[in-house]
């Protein structure tokens, strides 16, 4: 009896291992069909040379390194929400795809014969793209057949020994541009429920020496009573004009607008600066602390239907949508309309993705102007990036308070989150 029992759970688990392996090869048969789909949407949208002084219409996207096909940027949104991407992870994906199947055609084939992962295929093409086309070659070709078990840093070190070889000015360049790691960063994105944010910074000495002198003067002028390393990181509000007038300068320091919102019922309250919350205790010490200037602004009605004549919506209109829709509502894209913001999820950025940060989104017009009348219910702030899309290609979209931003796409497809879409009929 016990022989019996034990060849059945022998073979349950021959039966979950065998599905098990099944199910794997069809994920990376899956995963192959997919890149060679993102491959055929490119070369179905072809771009022509990449011009950088278009300003407004879609441009030519130069998605892979030298000598791949570009691709017509208008294109990219559709294939991306398709697989669940935002635009940004979707171009990133097409960009993927190109360059293995246009630049290194070694590591292709294997990719094809399922032979290596998708993942580590991605992860050279993504290191291989700013490598001059012979220097793509050379890594394919050192790389293709060990890609399967090879770490990043062996991809790293072909990539770098390829440079080296087939791109010395660059490989120069990048040489210099390490060597200087100065730096300032201030982590709004990262504050603590206390209301704290972490600050980074490197510097040369002589710039150090004269920010500790700074800082160890002030601090030594204010309330004793407040702990040293407090009076510290207060001093770094004097130098942005927190707490006075900038070193430096005659007539007031100019303000720092921080954005809070409760709602009733709610024991936290929102930090729109920096997405996230902190306590009301935190936010009346803010307020009361010495040298703060607190100006009451007329609170905005976020309910109240403004509206104006004229094609340009008023700063009490702009401040209004921006305030009601803190983020692009493009699906899966989280740059934030107000300037300055941190977006919730943020790689290195492009400059138009820099210039969203430091000016804010645009405002569009739903339905077009003049038709469209400049109200607050016709308006909303995509990035610049999806207002062109909209402006420029045969996307809409569509908004109800109780579902939220419906985009349609050029083919039919609506989608109102990531990867989820339905096509009508």
């Amino acid at each position: 009896m016990a022989a019996t029992v034990t060849t059945r759970e022998a073979t349950r688990e021959e039966q979950v291992i065998a599905a098990a392996r099944a199910t794997r090869d069809a994920m990376t048969g899956l995963e192959v069909e997919l890149l060679l789909q993102a491959v055929a949407w490119v070369e179905l949208h072809p771009g022509e040379e990449v011009d950088t002084s278009v300003e407004w219409g879609m441009r030519e996207l130069e998605i892979a390194g030298d000598g791949a096909p570009t691709v017509d940027e208008g294109a990219v949104a559709e294939f991306a929400l398709a697989i669940g991407h935002s635009t940004d992870s979707g171009r990133r994906y097409l960009g993927d795809a190109v360059e293995l199947a246009y630049r290194l055609p070694r590591t292709w084939a294997r990719v094809l014969a399922g032979e290596v992962a998708v993942w580590k295929a991605r992860r050279i093409a993504q290191a291989t793209m700013s490598l001059p086309p012979d220097g793509a070659a050379a890594v394919d070709r050192a790389l293709y057949f060990v890609a399967r078990r090879c770490s990043y840093a062996e991809i790293d070190r072909q990539v770098e020994k390829a440079r080296k070889e087939h791109d010395p000015v660059e490989t120069e360049r990048r040489r210099v541009e390490a060597a200087e790691k100065r730096h300032v960063k201030v982590h709004l994105g990262a504050m603590t429920y206390d209301g704290l944010v972490p600050i980074t910074a490197m510097a040369d000495v002589p710039d150090a020496v004269a920010f500790e002198d700074y800082v160890a003067t002030e601090a030594a002028g204010m309330d004793p009573a407040i702990p040293l390393q407090v009076r510290r990181s207060m001093v770094l509000g004097m130098l942005g004009g927190r707490h006075g007038d900038a070193p430096g300068e005659e007539g007031s320091a100019p303000g720092v607008m921080v954005f809070v919102h409760t709602r009733p019922g709610q024991a936290m309250v929102d930090v729109d600066n920096t997405l996230s919350t902190t306590t009301v205790e935190q936010v009346q010490e803010w307020c009361t602390r010495a040298g703060t200037k607190v100006t009451i602004r007329p609170v905005i009605d976020l309910a109240e239907e403004m509206t104006t004549d004229a094609y340009t919506p008023t700063e009490r209109m702009v401040e209004q949508v921006k305030l009601r829709f803190g983020e692009c509502p493009f699906p899966g894209c989280h740059r934030p309309s107000r300037p300055g913001h941190k977006a919730k999820r943020r790689k290195k950025q492009p400059d138009e993705q820099q210039q969203q940060q430091e000016h804010g989104s645009d405002l569009d017009h739903r339905q077009e102007w003049p038709e469209g009348k400049t109200t607050s219910s016709n308006l909303f702030p995509p990035c610049r990036g999806h207002h062109r899309l909209k402006t420029n290609t045969c996307w809409t979209y569509d908004y109800d308070p109780a579902t939220g931003f419906t985009w349609t796409s050029p083919l039919g497809y609506r989608y109102t989150d990531p990867g989820s879409s339905r096509h009508p009929g």
